[in-house]
């Protein structure tokens, strides 16, 4: 992995200047995973929060080829570039090494664009994937995505006297991508860099579809100050709610180990979507989701022992 001298020598992709919120995790993601990339890179990115604040026209923050999806259909989008790609690669028009990145949020990865994301991998093409998961669908008003954690409040689940929030467990899009048996699938947080670019570098270098799952802290959604995203993100990995590791070949490797398991609690706290927890008898919601946080880490543990 390059250093961090290295990168910070490297040419910002994603420029300052976009209209993205103070603290917002997405910004912080992209602009890592585009330090790490070696090579020219193609972007393509669906309808939300990144796009809209990196592209208001007639103005762009992206200094790499772009281009704008639908909500549903980046990684098709970008499974047909590289498609072409290849084709005028062959023919001897294009000799340049280019690699392929998708940007989507949980929004538009776990829900409505699931299906453009399976088939593009069940395809085999060439291209990395990077959901951002803010946990919700932030740029349309805050509501409830299948990425949104048990008991968090949003708009179309808010917490009151019928119920505490929302009231499943997230979806796990990760282990959903570790199924389709791609070359690599990774779960990483921009709180630890060292660890994103790693893990960029290795989905950059590998033949065949990749799949990144970026915990995206959310100071407008999750209700928290814009310094302390980096702090949350890290909570959320020391909490084991949102473990790194990585897929290689179908091998399970378990990339961060906390010295000292937190109690989810410690990462709750930290929200204003989940302040109503800690009152009158909702602490059973709390300790619901510690259950299910211990269940799945004994079970990534297991699987990459």
């Amino acid at each position: 992995m390059a250093s961090l001298k290295e990168l910070s020598s490297n040419k910002e992709l994603l420029s300052g200047g976009h209209r993205l919120c103070a603290g917002c995790g997405a910004s912080i993601i992209v602009r890592q995973v585009l330090l790490a990339a070696d090579t020219p890179v193609v972007v393509a990115n669906a309808t939300g929060c990144l796009e809209v604040a990196t592209t208001i026209f007639p103005y762009t923050a992206w200094r790499c080829p772009f281009i704008h999806c639908a909500f549903e259909n980046a990684a098709s989008t970008l499974s047909g570039v590289e498609t072409a790609y290849r084709a005028l690669k062959k023919k001897g028009k294009i000799s340049q090494d280019i690699r392929f990145i998708a940007f989507g949020g949980d929004g538009g990865t776990y829900d409505i664009g699931l299906q453009a994301l399976s088939g593009a991998c069940e395809r085999g093409h060439r291209m990395l994937y990077v959901c951002y998961d803010n946990q919700a669908y932030m740029n349309t008003g805050i509501q409830r995505s299948s990425a949104t954690p048990l008991g968090a409040a949003t708009t179309t689940c808010p917490a009151g006297k019928l119920l505490p929030g929302k009231s499943q467990n997230r979806k796990d899009l990760t282990e959903i991508m570790a199924a389709h048996h791609i070359p690599y699938v990774a779960q990483t947080s921009p709180g630890r860099w060292n660890d994103l670019v790693s893990k960029t570098q290795t989905a950059l270098r590998t033949e065949g579809p990749s799949f990144m799952n970026v915990l995206s802290p959310c100071p407008r959604g999750w209700r928290f100050p814009p310094n302390e995203t980096i702090k949350i993100a890290q909570l959320a990995v020391d909490t084991c709610l949102w473990p790194l590791y990585e897929v290689v070949e179908g091998k399970w490797r378990l990339t961060y180990r906390p010295k000292q398991k937190l109690p989810v609690e410690e990462w709750l706290k930290t929200q204003g979507r989940f302040a109503h927890l800690f009152k009158g008898d909702n602490q059973q919601v709390i300790e619901q989701l510690q259950a299910e946080v211990d269940r799945r880490w004994e079970e990534l543990l297991e699987k990459s022992s």
